[in-house]
């Protein structure tokens, strides 16, 4: 029986329930990421007995299966999108925002479909905006592929950002430490496409260059679509 099945054991002395046992293990791992999470940690933090967790979650697994449907509460649209694009594109900067109030989740997207209630909320929602569109086939495709990008662009987000954490270094103060090397391999004229890159490209923020690549993927669904 699944944790979405299973009921829950009746209350004892000090309150507890699957709800409380979640926001307890999101909160440690919005602290300290999932390493941070473990029965024991979560009922140190609500002060209980280890042993009890285990009448409601049967393993670590299992705890970050709702912790995630937990987080894809947060990415439900609140309302019908009015077209497929506006869904997919709603879905996808719900998600870069959930993940970057909760940086573990890039560490959960991308493996097996989650079968929690909202986990299939957001699916459904993404789905009934492309139904009719074309067949159910491409359909797929289009939803995979968004979501392939989200995931990808999400991980390499988040794992800048922890970087600066583990360095002190912001993207910037890195780029100048950095510099003189990057200057010597640029001037011995083996890497002509890269000097141009750094001399002429230009920089953009975060948020900038996630939205850029999620319309520029959008175009080439639209194409497959049509």
């Amino acid at each position: 029986m699944t944790v979405w099945d299973r009921p829950e054991p009746p209350a004892r002395p000090v309150p507890l329930d699957r709800e409380r046992i979640v926001a307890a293990a999101v909160a440690l791992a919005d602290e300290g990421g999932l390493e941070a999470v473990s029965l024991r940690k979560v009922a140190a933090r609500l002060d209980a007995g280890p042993m009890r967790l285990y009448g409601y979650i049967a393993t670590k697994e299992e705890l970050f299966d709702l912790m995630l449907d937990e987080v894809y509460g947060e990415i439900l649209p609140e309302e019908p999108a009015r077209d497929w694009r506006e869904a997919l594109r709603g879905h996808a900067h719900r998600t870069r925002q959930a993940s970057l109030r909760h940086q573990w989740l890039a560490d959960l997207l991308g493996g097996r479909p989650t079968l929690g209630p909202n986990a299939l909320a957001v699916t459904e929602a993404m789905l009934s905006a492309l139904d009719g569109v074309a067949d159910l086939d491409t359909v797929m495709r289009a939803v995979e592929t968004v979501s392939a990008y989200l995931t990808g662009a999400i991980r390499r987000e988040i794992a800048s950002l922890r970087a600066e954490r583990a360095t002190g270094l912001s993207e910037r103060d890195w780029q100048r430490a950095h510099g003189p090397h990057v200057s010597r391999m640029l001037a011995t004229g083996r890497f002509p496409a890269l000097a141009k890159l750094v001399r002429d490209g230009t920089e953009l923020d975060a948020e900038t260059t996630f939205a850029t690549g999620l319309e520029w993927v959008l175009d080439a669904v639209a194409a497959k679509l049509t």
